[in-house]
């Protein structure tokens, strides 16, 4: 059965890709670390590439009070959070990649706690340099760490020399 959660999770990213590709702007491998009970903010992580020059200036979600584009960056030792009120640079062609310990978006005063291996509504805001804004909406993928877009059979070294083996997920 993994296998088949694997595909459907690939499969609604390239959907999501698809309908945002249409908008100068496609979105790929889109997730959000899962919550306990109480915990109200989580990081939402993609890859955006945009065909022109653009910038990711908000988001939204059903799920979260309050949506930002946050940065995160050490200052003199220290890691520092905070959010990007000019929006986050897209230049044209080139991937950027949303990731824990960088940029991400920060979901807010969450309305219940996202459990892994469900997904999340979230819409982003682009704006492109003559200052048009588009909306991309995404079913964004909850989990514990980033989806696997590879397949690997079991027991087979993964990447980085992690195995797969017999722990399940």
């Amino acid at each position: 059965m993994q296998f088949s959660k694997h595909l459907i999770a690939a499969a609604l990213t390239t959907v999501c890709a698809v309908s945002a590709y249409a908008q100068n702007v496609t979105v790929t491998d889109a997730w959000a670390r899962a919550t306990v009970q109480g915990q109200k903010a989580t990081g939402a992580f993609m890859k955006i590439t945009a065909k022109e020059n653009a910038k990711l200036i908000a988001g939204s979600s059903p799920a979260a009070g309050v949506v930002e584009i946050h940065e995160m960056k050490m200052e003199k030792d220290v890691m520092k959070m905070a959010a990007l009120p000019n929006g986050l640079e897209l230049p044209a062609g080139k991937a950027v990649e949303l990731k824990p310990g960088g940029y991400h978006v920060m979901l807010m005063d969450l309305k219940a706690p996202l459990a892994k291996d469900t997904t999340v509504p979230v819409t982003l805001t682009f704006q492109d340099a003559k200052g048009v804004k588009s909306n991309v909406e995404l079913k964004v993928q909850v989990g514990m760490q980033a989806p696997m877009m590879q397949h690997h059979k079991q027991g087979e070294p993964m990447p980085g020399g992690h195995h797969h083996g017999d722990h399940k997920h």
